[in-house]
């Protein structure tokens, strides 16, 4: 894995040259269908996600594939980042521990020439008061994943702030809310207003139309297209539905 994010320097890196450049690189890249689906049509979105990669060694190319822009903050995908602190020529190595018993992730990690190693550990009950746990969707589906990326991005982040630039696991970001995120606000949709109450079909009424409903039904007219008809101007009782439908054992009668 430690040679899954090459930082590049030369070559076909497509790296711009100026803002203007690397806008017209997102939307070309935006609209060249080969960009992962959060940058599909979204340049501004690919724009940042660029941006972020160049700061911290990455081709545009490179920067789509490991960064995900998440309310409006880049992230990095928790193998993504190992791959990149692996790559910092500071780095002496790390363990990953997972204790069963416990459900407890555990990372360690140390620079060169830094004797000093730094542990994290991430457990259930970590989970559990971070309101995790309970979480639909990955927290549900891969628990011991989840609790051990947990542990390594928080461990990685803690020695290895001048490799990432800030940036935070995307497992983490999704599960920050979008206020503590700081994101923008958003234009909100007016709510759509509930459709008024349908008036109730009077009984007079039903009981003036019911000849023509018998005429309907013994001409072949579903009584329940009858019904389907009434209720989509009108309230119809379940008496008042059940006369209607009495006229189909009239007419077959």
């Amino acid at each position: 894995m430690s040679n899954a994010i090459a930082k590049t320097s030369g070559g076909f890196d497509l790296q711009p040259r100026d803002m203007d450049q690397a806008m017209r690189l997102a939307e070309m890249l935006a609209n060249s269908g080969m960009v992962p689906k959060q940058y599909v049509s979204n340049p501004q979105g690919t724009l940042v996600a660029m941006m972020m990669g160049n700061e911290i060694g990455l081709n545009p190319l490179q920067s789509l594939q490991n960064i995900a822009v998440i309310n409006g903050k880049p992230s990095i995908y928790a193998d993504a980042l190992l791959a990149l602190v692996q790559n910092h020529p500071k780095f002496g190595g790390h363990e990953e521990q997972f204790d069963e018993n416990t459900m407890t992730a555990t990372c360690t990690v140390w620079r060169k020439g830094d004797e000093r190693k730094h542990t994290v550990t991430f457990s259930q009950a970590d989970a559990i008061q971070a309101g995790l746990w309970d979480k639909a969707g990955p927290w549900k589906q891969y628990p011991k994943r989840m609790l051990m990326w947990r542990a390594r991005g928080f461990a990685l982040r803690d020695k290895f702030a001048d490799a990432l630039g800030g940036l935070i696991t995307v497992e983490e970001a999704r599960d920050i809310p979008e206020h503590d995120m700081g994101a923008a606000k958003r234009h909100e949709q007016p709510k759509e207003q509930e459709a008024p109450a349908l008036p109730e079909y009077p009984q007079e009424r039903l009981n003036k139309k019911l000849p023509d409903f018998k005429a309907n039904v013994e001409d072949g007219t579903a009584a329940q297209d009858i019904i389907d008809f009434l209720e989509s101007k009108y309230t119809l009782t379940d008496d008042q539905r059940q006369q209607i439908l009495g006229l189909e054992e009239g007419a077959e009668a």
